[in-house]
């Protein structure tokens, strides 16, 4: 039993199913490095649109990616794209690719998709967000901030609709 102050290790949890030769078997994922892989802020009609009036529109296009890099290790790209617009023309286009490296050990791929997709890219936004903000502002602008995101709603969301093509082209198949 174990008292306070003891240190509990995950074998003193499960006793039962000790890991052959010490090895730890225990899943891991843990974020090793952000980074910014390519940061463009466009200005086409400066000094000119300093002086325009009208309220820009902004949209905003996000995208994620991830890959393996090896047996452990995954990167995650973000890549976000903002565009300030008026009836007189672009204000600015700034775009960002930002990765980050996972570490994951002993982790299924049922799990480590999810991370990647969803998890990961929250962990990182508030890093992707701040830079995209600064880039704005040095360009000659007010900081473009963009709202915080719902990745793991956005995620089940796209699942869905996969699943949903997948069971119509199956079913499309059939007739």
């Amino acid at each position: 039993m174990a008292e306070e102050g003891d240190i509990i290790t995950p074998l003193d949890l499960d006793a039962s199913s000790p890991a052959p030769n010490g090895e730890d078997t225990s899943p891991a994922i843990g974020l090793i490095s952000q980074y910014i892989k390519d940061l463009s802020v466009e200005n086409p009609n400066a000094p000119e649109s300093y002086q325009w009036t009208d309220a820009p529109e902004v949209s905003i296009d996000f995208n994620i990616g991830a890959r393996p890099l090896g047996p452990d290790v995954h990167e995650i790209e973000m890549k976000i794209t903002g565009t300030s617009k008026t009836a007189q023309g672009t204000m600015y286009v700034v775009e960002l690719l930002y990765g980050a490296l996972i570490g994951m050990r002993n982790v299924t791929e049922e799990q480590a998709h999810p991370f990647l997709f969803a998890e990961g890219p929250r962990l990182v936004f508030p890093f992707a967000r701040r830079i995209i903000a600064d880039a704005v502002r040095d360009a000659g602008y007010p900081p473009l901030l963009l709202e915080p995101i719902d990745f793991n709603g956005l995620y089940l969301q796209q699942l869905q609709a996969r699943q949903a093509e997948e069971l119509a082209a199956g079913t499309a198949g059939q007739a």
